[in-house]
């Protein structure tokens, strides 16, 4: 018989890869913890199939947290593959900045994963922990106190829990319901994710060119290492671009990524079909209300073209666990100094993350020629060692 009203220390709405590591990592450190979810769960996922188009670069501090709770060792080591280096053009400049994990003494830069393992490896995890799952109900409404939070589906049933976490997307519910506004950047750009087959070994190294064509509209396209010789793409264009693109026959669009990545490892084949989406920089204007914190997407979403989205979700994650670890015995987990004590530590780490997204963002906009000459003066500059060495230390750092 199905409980009608719930009393839970943690609510969790939204079943992503950040609000399912939220849901392990927080029962694991002995709370009871109920994560809600609007879609039912689908089928087992076939992670042998095509490659997914949806591929994360995890950071090495992240896998190492993923490890903990058990989630990494799940996931085939032969659809994993390390990020050794980096090699970055201007449109300017022939010769890479180049990036490599030796300089700061890392084993690598990052792991590159598909979406659908990780997920899988993760609900696993969840299956044999104690988390209470309730997913296929809509959330009707949220209200939020400093004593609690209380959620109302539409399976009749309510929650009420002492904090409840708003993992829910870019789009969140949540932050709708409760009012928290929304800074809003519309890129004018969009993202074209796609996986090929290479002729050449990528020797481990991410690829990423920075160009602008006669407009003075910029583009970053970034190729991933993926398992032997594979690679996944990020396409980030004009919208306009982005959508003759996707128009293109397999053979017209691989030779177009070929073209743009100058032929870097020579003939191409497409695996399976382009996907897209359009790209916006969201960031929740606050992060926290009264028992209610905004963890993931739904507190911050960046140009992919830093591939940390996923990366500074999991460290909103790691951060509250921290904090709700090294408090007062007598504090509770909803305590006002206490999430405001996590907002004001995740707007530091977010605001380093913007301003570089969007500072890059705009630096490469600029049609200006001297604007132009500085962008690839840097990076030709970058190439000295305390520089190179600042901005690995900056990627490996979540």
């Amino acid at each position: 018989m199905m409980e009608l009203r719930l009393k839970t220390d943690i609510t969790i709405v939204g079943a992503g890869l950040v609000g399912m590591a939220a849901a392990l990592a927080l029962s694991q450190a002995g709370y009871e913890v109920v994560l809600v979810d609007s879609q039912a769960l689908g089928a087992p996922i076939d992670v042998d199939s095509d490659w997914d188009q949806r591929i994360y670069a995890i950071s090495p501090k992240n896998m190492q947290w993923l490890t903990q709770l058990g989630a990494w060792s799940l996931l085939d080591t032969q659809r994993i593959a390390e990020m050794q280096s980096m090699q970055i053009w201007g449109d300017a400049t022939t010769q890479p900045l180049q990036l490599h994990a030796e300089d700061v003494s890392a084993d690598c830069l990052g792991f590159i994963v598909e979406e659908r393992s990780l997920k899988s490896a993760l609900l696993k995890c969840i299956q044999t922990s104690n988390v209470r799952m309730i997913v296929g109900h809509r959330c009707l409404s949220v209200q939020s106190s400093p004593q609690r939070a209380v959620l109302q589906l539409s399976n009749q049933q309510e929650i009420e829990s002492s904090l409840l976490l708003a993992a829910d997307g870019a789009n969140s519910w949540v932050r709708q319901q409760l009012a928290m506004g929304v800074l809003h950047k519309d890129y004018e750009q969009t993202a074209i994710v796609a996986n090929f087959t290479t002729e050449q070994s990528h020797a481990n190294i991410a690829r990423q060119w920075f160009t602008q064509d006669a407009m003075g509209k910029s583009a970053v396209l970034a190729w991933l290492p993926l398992p032997e010789n594979k690679i996944s793409i990020v396409w980030s264009a004009p919208t306009a671009h982005a959508t003759t693109l996707l128009q293109l026959s397999p053979d017209a669009f691989t030779h177009a990524v070929m073209q743009a990545g100058d032929g870097a490892l020579g003939d191409m084949h497409l695996m399976g079909k382009p996907a897209s989406f359009p790209l916006a920089l969201k960031q929740a204007s606050k992060t926290v209300m009264p028992s209610v914190v905004l963890v993931g997407d739904a507190a911050h979403s960046v140009h992919p073209m830093a591939g940390q989205g996923v990366n500074l979700g999991f460290r909103d994650v790691i951060d509250l666990l921290n904090l709700l670890g090294a408090r007062h015995v007598y504090q509770p987990i909803n305590d006002a100094a206490l999430l405001k004590q996590y907002a004001r530590i995740r707007k530091a780490d977010l605001l380093s993350m913007v301003t570089l997204t969007n500072g890059l963002y705009h630096l490469f906009e600029s049609p200006y020629s001297m604007v132009k000459n500085v962008r690839n003066w840097g990076l030709t500059t970058a190439n000295q060692q305390a520089v190179k060495t600042l901005l690995i230390a900056n990627a490996i750092a979540l």
